[in-house]
């Protein structure tokens, strides 16, 4: 690679991660091509260099945040092999919130929650990285079934989007309504009901969720 091929990933590295952060705070809506220059410290020529539009820069973001799941390298971790790996994905979730003193969503969902009509190609991003975590979570009520440590009658699809739609449902009254409380009462009770297929007596799903300080 050489010094200016080197130059130029940095600069679009650079462009991606200003407007993940604005997208996150405020929302695509709110964030202009411009907001995004002055936040990375590049140029106008730049930034339409390496996207022609605000579409493309919302479709690029998304992408990094599916490469991030894919390779492992999200502060959340995706990987799932036991049921305390599953509430600490639930948990971690919480956890990003309260960085932000419960003033954000979940990143990607925070752009989920302005798709219209019109944003066909933000809303395949997004089916595309939520059918991936509910694959990885999926994969987990299947090893569980596999072992006969699930309930026959069990279907592991529809628990991994449960999960999935509780948690993004939950980070967005905890953003509304400021409330860490009612995010771990929801990730509580999920697991409640997510325990209550396993086979034979659950172990843990009485139990509170772990605090997040």
């Amino acid at each position: 690679m050489t010094r200016r091929t080197a130059r130029g990933h940095h600069t679009r590295r650079e462009i991606l991660a200003a407007a993940a952060e604005l997208f996150h705070k405020q929302g695509v809506v709110a964030t202009s091509p411009d907001q995004v220059i002055e936040a990375s410290g590049t140029g106008k020529g730049q930034f339409y260099h390496y996207f022609r539009n605000k579409e493309r820069l919302v479709h690029e973001v998304l992408h990094a945040y599916l490469d991030e799941i894919r390779d492992g390298s999200s502060p959340i971790d995706y990987e799932i092999a036991s049921w305390d790996d599953l509430e600490r994905w639930f948990v971690a979730h919480l956890a990003l919130q309260k960085r932000f003193g419960m003033t954000r969503g979940c990143p990607f969902g925070t752009i989920g929650n302005e798709v219209t009509e019109k944003d066909e190609l933000v809303r395949q991003d997004l089916s595309l990285i939520f059918e991936v975590v509910k694959s990885k979570i999926a994969r987990f009520f299947v090893r569980e079934k596999a072992s006969g440590r699930l309930k026959p009658e069990a279907r592991e699809d529809e628990l991994a989007d449960f999960c999935v739609a509780m948690i993004q449902g939950a980070m967005l009254l905890g953003k509304v309504k400021r409330n860490s409380r009612l995010v771990e009462t929801t990730v509580r009770e999920t697991m409640r009901h997510l325990r209550g297929y396993e086979a034979g007596p659950p172990r843990a799903a009485t139990r509170r969720v772990r605090r997040i300080r």
